[in-house]
């Protein structure tokens, strides 16, 4: 037996590695993906004062910040009971649309793309942003340009534009002034003009692709996504989770989650693997993000981006494939540029009307010793890379006892596992693998775009990936980090 490592994995956020074994014929008789990062950020809450959650969380990640910033901000509303006003809830959701056109158009562009742009089996050193900038470098700008509108809505929203901090307890700390409702406007018309532009070079690279589509990480699986009576939904909306058919399964509010979702632990990696509990493992197995997302809803109430979601449920049904996680990013980030003009076109927004105060103190921490009350808040958002939840459990004082993050990557992982498996054993003969070859299964996990600090909760956010082979006698062939 041989093993063929592939680390790290590039062009992902996090530290990780595919391990491929074969057989003394040249079969592929197993293979993983492996996330080597630890987990810290769950213990880490543990005795902090609940509102504080909004603002440490965020650091789990510099990519989903905002995503974090507001999954805690809900919780935090739920463990002091609180109703967020209309116009913060407009608010936070276009602070959130802000990171999904940061995000989409950071991890299409610069991230994906060069494997479809430059090819997979081009020159690694090539295949990467500086490839981008120097074979297409109006495709390079205009993301340049799309990524850094998304940040300006989040830091005009959020109060930074990294680690935004305005989603407080029943609300938002701050609103908007008309002046800045104008200019967000104007940059998010703008940002719709770009992406139209960026769909125009990309639509064209998934015909040519079809065969790629069709070979790299195959799974059947559930899916999972917030939707609003089958309408997208990013910010607030109960979880639906669809089979391979598109047949509803379940339906879910946030607080109920542990009814449904269980997490399974494997020797190979430090990232848990969430699975549907009342089917079990690994039968269970559900997907999230974009691709699920688009799955799960039946409408897009935007003019151009259901047009675009149109012509991809035409031609992909319920999309199984993991490559075509790519083409739904760019509807999504279609539909989050023109949701934000939306919301902001309506004068609301710079309502003043922002937060619900605690109607009576709570217990000082000596008090909440002497007493057994405990309170629990869950938060649940659609994050770029699908369902974040956020549970913490507080005592009376609001210092939190126990928290449990669900996130989008780990409830992606058994897909990425099998996708890796399955295409190594079809394409794999033999311990000679070309580096096109390897990129391809670097393509499964790179097209889920895994956010591995957030999946892990870990501190460290460093970002390689690696591949390891191995004899039948278990003994390191070749390391290859990527």
């Amino acid at each position: 037996m041989k093993n063929i490592e592939i680390s790290p994995v590039s062009r992902i956020e996090g530290h990780a590695k595919i391990t491929v074994q074969v057989d003394d014929s040249g079969n592929v008789a197993d293979a993983h993906f492996h996330v080597m990062e630890i987990r810290g950020f769950e213990k880490f809450l543990e005795g902090a004062a609940v509102e504080e959650a909004p603002r440490i969380t965020p650091r789990i990640c510099g990519i989903c910040q905002t995503a974090h910033h507001l999954a805690a901000a809900k919780a935090t509303d739920m463990v002091f009971g609180l109703e967020v006003p209309e116009t913060a809830k407009r608010l936070r959701e276009l602070m959130l649309l802000g990171q999904y056109i940061h995000s989409h158009s950071l991890h299409f562009y610069f991230l994906g793309a060069p494997d479809l742009v430059l090819g997979p089996e081009s020159d690694p050193a090539l295949r990467n942003v500086v490839g981008i900038l120097k074979s297409n470098p109006d495709l390079a700008m205009m993301a340049i340009k799309t990524r850094k509108i998304g940040q300006m809505i989040t830091g005009v929203v959020g109060g930074k534009p990294i680690s935004p901090v305005t989603a407080i307890p029943g609300g938002q700390s701050r609103g908007i002034t008309s002046e800045q409702q104008a200019d967000l406007l104007a940059q998010s018309k703008e940002a719709i003009n770009l992406i139209e532009q960026g769909v125009e070079v990309a639509k064209p690279l998934f015909e040519q692709y079809a065969e790629a589509i069709q070979a790299l990480g195959p799974v059947e699986s559930h899916f999972g996504g917030i939707t609003n009576g089958g309408t997208i939904e990013f910010y607030d909306g109960p979880a639906k989770i669809i089979d391979k058919s598109g047949n509803q399964v379940y339906e879910f509010a946030a607080a109920d989650y542990l009814d449904y979702i269980e997490e399974k632990v494997q020797p190979w990696s430090y990232l848990k693997f969430p699975y549907l509990k009342q089917i079990g493992f690994p039968d269970g197995n559900y997907r999230v993000g974009p691709l699920a997302r688009l799955n799960v809803i039946d409408t897009i109430p935007t003019e151009k981006a259901a047009a675009l979601y149109g012509e991809y449920k035409d031609k992909y049904g319920i999309a199984q494939n993991a490559l075509l996680y790519h083409y739904a990013r760019l509807i999504e980030l279609m539909y989050a540029a023109e949701r934000a003009v939306q919301l902001l076109e309506d004068d609301s927004i710079t309502g003043t009307d922002l937060r619900q105060h605690l109607s009576e103190p709570l217990m000082t921490k000596d008090e909440a010793k002497e007493s057994s009350e405990t309170k629990r808040g869950v938060g649940m958002i659609e994050a770029t890379r699908g369902i974040l939840i956020h549970d913490y459990e507080t005592d009376a004082a609001g210092f939190i006892n126990r928290a449990n993050l669900i996130v989008s990557t780990g409830q992606n992982n058994l897909s990425m596992d099998i996708g890796v498996r399955e295409t190594a054993k079809q394409m794999i003969h033999g311990e000679d693998v070309s580096e096109g070859l390897k990129n391809q299964l670097e393509m499964i996990v790179r097209a889920y775009d895994p956010c591995l600090s957030c999946a892990t909760h870990a501190i460290d956010g460093s970002s390689p990936l690696e591949v390891d082979i191995y004899d039948s006698e278990g003994q390191l062939l070749k390391k290859h980090l990527l």
